[in-house]
Order: structure tokens, then C-alpha cells, then sequence
């Protein structure tokens, strides 16, 4: 039989790119919708492996992609805002998340695809307002997720009377494994489980596939949806590269089993089928859901287990940063303010630790290059940020307290300091901008700019370090020495700055590279100022 494989070629992949598409767009707009606090729900209500599931599923409903809440899960394990155990029931959750695109595409809307996708297209064009620019986009990628849907349905078709892909999937039906390699493969290659089921589901209803061939694909297609998680964990924490792996070997774990009951599971989708006089698609939408869903149910009594067996394949400290509070507890504000004031403080204290160690991650990745060290100024930046969000609350709590005059003084003073600490994690991340800068555009400096600016950086550490531990220690001594460092900062910056335009004159510097010396030494010299500003609040006599 002769085939046009130009235009089932291009039908299929027009057809599988409209839908992958359709789906992210769908998902955004289903994320801003939600107001984007999809890391605060996943950090806040996981306080057990079932609330962890239930939280799981509904974050995935949200978004529509399980590697996306795989991704983010990963990303708070790193952060230090998730336990592996807790990661493990969002990750479960996940799964049976993801089988709700499924049951969207089981459902035949097709022939109002169109005129949904206009709707859509109104809405996001013609209206201003935010909220029905959301509703907008969420119709319009649901829209697009048919019609490309339909597209690879009509690249398919031709296949049925194509002995070779005949033969292929009688295979498959005969050699279960081959569809389960199958379907993972397709899935690594394409990265969303939902457009491998959506086309699994499409090649059963037109008759290309049996029910016994399509479930083990259906299962690979598990697996393959894995490897997201893994790519994010890559250079990650050991604690994220922990939670990458137990969402494979969980996938893996229930594949083997449902393949070693495959004969029951096929009569059970059968018999289900029967009862509810399920449409083709619907068939494949419940057998996915019944898949994950019993999944879950088998392998949540051991999280335990889990826990403990990645953490023996994959040993080593976790390094990852604890973004919680640490000292904020919320009892001691009406029944002891003085000393929430002073848990308060610990926790200002521990945000400058953070923008010290910032300085030093940034002086390595100048000196070095090495990414490693850039990754780790970006976490401590956000932890700086979460922790003044959440310090800055606890203080406004504080405030409605009864405070004598000394402790508003030192109330007053620790709102400053998170505010310049929190400004030194920007400059800090300025910085290594900067630095990217100079790599990404092959800016070279000369060997006596960068001993220059090493210097300067070193200076800076210190002056911040020791404006910590005015903060830490309230010593008037300490408190002088950093102000007088400071002046050194600003002479030293003053220094630098002739000195760059002598180069510049003598042609050793090249412009580009005077503009990124000048902006590092000018972000330095600002971290000096927020630095003396920390110091400065300890000389008031009534602090």
C-alpha cells in the first residue's frame, strides 16, 4: 500500500506540537488564574504523606503537567522547604493529577473546538482585564489540545491499512514489554506524558491498537514522564536528586506489578467498560486513572521504605538550604513579646549569615567560573527573600503588641536591617549577572583588575560579616570598626576607579570590560553603605 508520508508526517507532528502548545498554554493561564501561589500550597499543606497526595493532585489538576509539579517539588526539596518524605506523597499525587488531561480528552468536544478556540481568542484580544484574559487562554489552549489532537488522529489513520505498523503492534500485544518500552521511549522524547496518552488514546479509538497492546504503553508512558524530574535535579541537592529518583523507581515499582496482573487489569478495563458503556478513549482515560490511582494506594503505606532505600543508592550530606524560619514562633508574640523580639533578631541574624555567604558564592564564581557556585547565590538570594517576607510579617504582628521604648527601638532597627540585608542579596545577585556577563560576552579583564576587585571583595565580606555580628552581639565596638571599614570601602572604590581609567587611557582595558569592572566595584561599594546602615542602628543610644 503506498503511503503519503509527507502529510501524515506533517499532520503528526503539526498536530503533536499544536497540542503540546495548547497544553502549557492551557496550564498558565490555569496557574495565573489560581493567583500563582502554587509553591505556598505545596509548602504549606504537606504537613503528612496523605495531604502531600491530595495537595499533589490538585497542583497538577492546576497545571496540567506532573513533571511541572514533580519539577517544583524537586525545587522545594533543594530550597529546604520540603522533607523527602513529604516530596514523595506530592510526587504520587502527581501522577493520578495527570490522568484528569486524560478524561478532558475522553470527552467529545471536538466539533466545538473552533468556536471555543474563538471564544478564547476574543476574550484574549478584546478585554483588558486580567482575570478574562485567564479565562481567555484556558479556553483557547483547551481548544488547541482537540484540534491538535484531531490533526494527529487524521496523520494516524492511513497507518491501519499499513502491514508493517499491523505487524508492530500485534507485537506489542503479544510482547507486552515492547509496549512498555515503547511508551517510555516516546514520552522521554516528546516530555509530557499527557500528548503520549492523548495519542495512545486516539490510535486505540481508530482501531490501530488493542486494549492487551495499549495498557503496557500506557505504563511506559509512566516512566518516561520521569525524566523532567531527573533533569531538574541534575546539579541540584542531594536531597532533590533523592526525590528525582524515588519518582522513578515509583513509576518503575508499579509498572512491574500491573504488568505481572496485566491479563486481570485488561478484564477489569473491559468489564468497566462494559458497565459504564465507555466510549474508546474514555476506556484508556480510566484505565490510566485506575492505574495511578491504585498505584498510589499500593506503594503510600511505604513512603518509609522509599525514603530510606534513596537515601542508601544515593548517599551523601544534603547541602541543600533551609529556607523556613528557624526562631519565628507565633505563641510567644501575645505571651511574651520581648522575647519573640529577640527570636525575631536570631532570625535577622540568620538572613545576614546568608547574604555573607551570597558574597563569598560570588567572589568563587568570579574567580572560578564554575556554575556550581552561581546556583548557590541564586538559592541563597530567595532564601533571603522568603525569610524577609516572613520576618517582616512576624514583626508587623509584633508591633500590635504593648513594647516599652527600648524593645520599639530595637523593633524599628531589626525592620531596617532586614531591609538592607535584603537589598545586599540583590546587589549580590547583580554581581553575578555582571559576571555571567563577562563570560557569555568573553569580556577579559586584565590579571591586576581582578586582583583589584578580589580585594575590594574581600574587604566588603568582612565589613558585612562584622555588621552581622553588631546585629548578633549589639557590641558599640564592632559597630565603629565596620563604619571605619566602610570608609576604607568607599576610598578603596574612589582607587579603583582612577586606576581603570588609566588602563582604559593606556589601551590594557578594553571599554566593555571597564563598564563591568566599574558596575562590580559600584555594587560592592553599596553593600559597604547597607552594611554601615545594620551597624549604624546599634550606636543609637536607645537601642
Amino acid at each position: 500500500m503506498e503511503l503519503n508520508w509527507q502529510d501524515m508526517i506533517f499532520h503528526f507532528l503539526g498536530g503533536l506540537g499544536l497540542f503540546l502548545f495548547a497544553i502549557k498554554f492551557m496550564g498558565d493561564g490555569l496557574q495565573k488564574a489560581a493567583g500563582d501561589r502554587l509553591r505556598d500550597i505545596l509548602d504549606r499543606f504537606t504537613t503528612n504523606p496523605i495531604m502531600g497526595v491530595l495537595v499533589g493532585i490538585f497542583v497538577t489538576v492546576l497545571i496540567q503537567s506532573s513533571s511541572g509539579t514533580t519539577v517544583i517539588t524537586v525545587g522545594l526539596v533543594s530550597a529546604g522547604f520540603m522533607t523527602l518524605r513529604q516530596a514523595i506523597g506530592v510526587i504520587m499525587g502527581a501522577n493520578i493529577g495527570t490522568t484528569v488531561t486524560a478524561f478532558i480528552i475522553g470527552i467529545d468536544v471536538g466539533e466545538y473546538a473552533y468556536p471555543i478556540m474563538a471564544l478564547g481568542a476574543i476574550l484574549l484580544f478584546f478585554f483588558k482585564k486580567n482575570r478574562i484574559q485567564n479565562v481567555g487562554q484556558i479556553l483557547f489552549g483547551f481548544a488547541g489540545l482537540f484540534i491538535g489532537l484531531e490533526m494527529m488522529s487524521d496523520g494516524m489513520k492511513p497507518l491501519r491499512e499499513w502491514p508493517a505498523f499491523i505487524d508492530m503492534t500485534l507485537n506489542m500485544s503479544d510482547s507486552p514489554i515492547l509496549g512498555v518500552i515503547v511508551g517510555t521511549i516516546f514520552t522521554l522524547i516528546v516530555q509530557s506524558s499527557s500528548a503520549t496518552v492523548g495519542i495512545l488514546q486516539g490510535l486505540y479509538a481508530e482501531g490501530l491498537i488493542d486494549l492487551q497492546g495499549a495498557l503496557p504503553v500506557l505504563f511506559g508512558d509512566n516512566i518516561g514522564t520521569t525524566i523532567t524530574a531527573i533533569l531538574a535535579a541534575l546539579g541540584a541537592s542531594v536531597a532533590a536528586r533523592r526525590a528525582a529518583a524515588t519518582h522513578v523507581l515509583f513509576n518503575v515499582v508499579g509498572t512491574i506489578i500491573f504488568m505481572i496482573i496485566l491479563g486481570l487489569f485488561t478484564s477489569y478495563v473491559e468489564w468497566l467498560a462494559t458497565v459504564l458503556n465507555l466510549e474508546p478513549k474514555m476506556q484508556i482515560a480510566f484505565a490510566h486513572g485506575s492505574f495511578n490511582i491504585a498505584n498510589t494506594l499500593i506503594q503510600l503505606p511505604f513512603i518509609g521504605v522509599w525514603a530510606y532505600v534513596v537515601t542508601k543508592l544515593i548517599p551523601g550530606e544534603d547541602s541543600a538550604i533551609e529556607y523556613k524560619p528557624k526562631h519565628l514562633d507565633e505563641a510567644l508574640i501575645t505571651q511574651s513579646p520581648a522575647i519573640a523580639l529577640g527570636q525575631a533578631r536570631q532570625e535577622v541574624v540568620r538572613m545576614g549569615e546568608f547574604a555573607v555567604q551570597g558574597l563569598e558564592e560570588t567572589l568563587q564564581f568570579l574567580k572560578t567560573s564554575d556554575m556550581t557556585h552561581a546556583n548557590l547565590t541564586v538559592q541563597l538570594e530567595e532564601a533571603i527573600n522568603v525569610l524577609d517576607e516572613k520576618t517582616t510579617d512576624y514583626l508587623v504582628t509584633l508591633s500590635k503588641q504593648s513594647l516599652s521604648n527600648v524593645d520599639s527601638q530595637v523593633h524599628h532597627a531589626l525592620l531596617d536591617s532586614i531591609r538592607d540585608i535584603e537589598r545586599i542579596g540583590d546587589h549580590f545577585e547583580n554581581l553575578v549577572e555582571l559576571i555571567h556577563f563577562k563570560g557569555n560576552n568573553r569580556v577579559r579583564l586584565s590579571e591586576q583588575a581582578l586582583q583589584e576587585l578580589e580585594n575590594m571583595f574581600k574587604l566588603t565580606i568582612e565589613t558585612v560579616s562584622l555588621a552581622v555580628q553588631v546585629l548578633d552581639t549589639r557590641d558599640e565596638g564592632l559597630a565603629k570598626i565596620v563604619i571605619d571599614k566602610e570608609d576604607q570601602i568607599d576610598e578603596m572604590e574612589r582607587k579603583l576607579r582612577k586606576r581603570h581609567i588609566h588602563r582604559l587611557n593606556q589601551g590594557v582595558c578594553s571599554g566593555s570590560a571597564g563598564i563591568v569592572f566599574v558596575d562590580i566595584a559600584s555594587n560592592l561599594e553599596r553593600i559597604g553603605d547597607h552594611a554601615v546602615n545594620i551597624a549604624e542602628a546599634v550606636l543609637d543610644d536607645n537601642y
